[in-house]
């Protein structure tokens, strides 16, 4: 059977979902679907449909489902032991810190892992309150970083926040939000406009001394926002003229997701003081990342530790992740096949109007859908519009942004040429319908 054709049977287990879990765990489509298979860079959902997955259960699956080498690690490790705690050592942990401090940037060194980028952004956020003995932390407008207390005090979202503030001390600055520019500005003439508003951001509400700033290389939930040349530069020199570390949140751009590098932050001539991550590091194994420099990392106390952080299975996964993508070539595969994806993308943009913005790095390429323009209305139907079609043509694609108006893709790091064939010729016919 295929997407395009019509259901028999409604599927118990989106029935079960909508019954016993809470309403907040949202599915996409009108008529949800449940997945029970994965292969390479296709799922099946329980009715028998194949799809082409291109959003990777949210930039997660990072080398295709069920892959053969990361299971091989799983399956090795889960035959001699799964769980020890982080009051053992465990070879699998003590390796993955160290290739991790090889491949890192910068002075990062040593490692904090716990079970997911939430954990891994609190964890950020308190080592640099410790390490600096001051509290504010500056972060952006339409940021995401998590579902705890700190992380939703710091979203940038008004519908990722069920709750006002919880965590007192936590700032927003104007995202480099390009294509809706905070200062009417364009790439080649705002002077880092947005960069220098952290400045203003912690001379007016702030003590004047921060513990940190922390943003994403690329805001992902945000909509895929790339900021401009010299960003990072300027953003990182403010935030240590008052005192404060930097922090890269490489939940969603890490892993070679970017193309060619490790880290997104690397295409910036900066350094991180503390780096984080989660998402495809495990290739869908829970697992979630800090790395700090010594400084920084030795000023945290001695007693603390996430039960499952470590836990010689991810760990398993994580390293066979990292080895797969430097056996093949995956950095530059998702630089080739993304430069194609972004090639296509433009041609969309060109053929239907209601495509505002096409942005991107890499296998991280957004769409932003607009009514107009020129008044750059923000198209949300448009995008449930597309969702429906995509699926019917056999093909998964995710969606963000303030505004819920921009269509994301996540395709994995191995994705072929023939895989963006397939999602733009599925995205094509979906346009046409807007």
């Amino acid at each position: 059977m295929n997407p395009q054709e019509k259901r028999s049977t409604v599927s118990d287990a989106v029935r079960k979902h909508k019954e016993f879990l809470f309403p907040a765990v949202a599915m996409y489509y009108q008529e949800p679907i449940a997945l029970v298979k994965g292969e390479g860079e296709y799922v099946w959902d329980d009715q028998g449909n194949r799809y082409l997955d291109c959003f990777g259960g949210v930039l997660t699956v990072s080398v295709g489902h069920a892959n053969p080498r990361i299971n091989e690690a799983i399956n090795a490790q889960n035959a001699k032991i799964q769980h020890t705690s982080a009051l053992y050592a465990n070879e699998n942990q003590s390796n993955l810190a160290e290739k991790l401090a090889e491949i890192t940037p910068g002075a990062l060194k040593k490692s904090f892992f716990t079970s997911s980028g939430t954990e891994a952004d609190d964890t950020a956020q308190m080592a640099a309150k410790l390490a600096t003995g001051r509290h504010e932390i500056v972060v952006l407008r339409h940021s995401y970083s998590g579902r705890s207390a700190t992380a939703l005090s710091s979203a940038g979202h008004s519908s990722w926040r069920p709750l006002p503030a919880q965590v007192a001390g936590i700032v927003h600055a104007m995202a480099p939000y390009c294509y809706r520019c905070p200062f009417g500005a364009t790439p080649d003439n705002c002077g880092a406009a947005c960069a220098n508003d952290i400045e203003d951001v912690i001379q007016t509400t702030t003590t004047g001394e921060i513990a940190a700033f922390m943003a994403e290389p690329i805001l992902g939930v945000g909509g895929f926002i790339v900021p401009p040349a010299g960003y990072f530069e300027r953003a990182y020199e403010i935030t240590r003229k008052y005192g404060g570390l930097c922090i890269a949140d490489e939940v969603q751009t890490g892993w070679g997701r970017t193309g060619d590098k490790w880290f997104g932050i690397e295409h910036w001539n900066v350094e991180p003081d503390i780096m984080t991550s989660a998402k495809g590091m495990g290739n869908g194994i829970p697992i979630g990342w800090t790395i700090a420099t010594p400084e920084v990392a030795d000023k945290f106390p001695g007693l603390t530790f996430a039960t499952f952080g470590g836990n010689p299975v991810s760990t398993a996964a994580a390293l066979a992740v990292i080895k797969m993508i430097e056996d093949d070539d995956l950095r530059t595969n998702a630089r080739v096949v993304g430069d194609y994806l972004r090639a296509r993308l433009i041609e969309l943009k060109d053929k239907h109007l209601i495509i505002g913005d096409v942005r991107g790095m890499g296998l991280m390429q957004g769409i932003e859908l607009v009514k107009d323009r020129q008044t750059k209305e923000p198209a949300p139907e448009a995008v449930l519009k597309v969702f429906e079609e995509t699926k019917r043509q056999g093909v998964l694609i995710g969606k963000g942004g303030l505004y819920g108006n921009v269509i994301r893709t996540g395709m994995m790091l191995n994705s072929t040429k023939d895989n963006v064939d397939q999602l733009v010729a599925a995205l094509d016919a979906g346009f046409a319908l807007c």
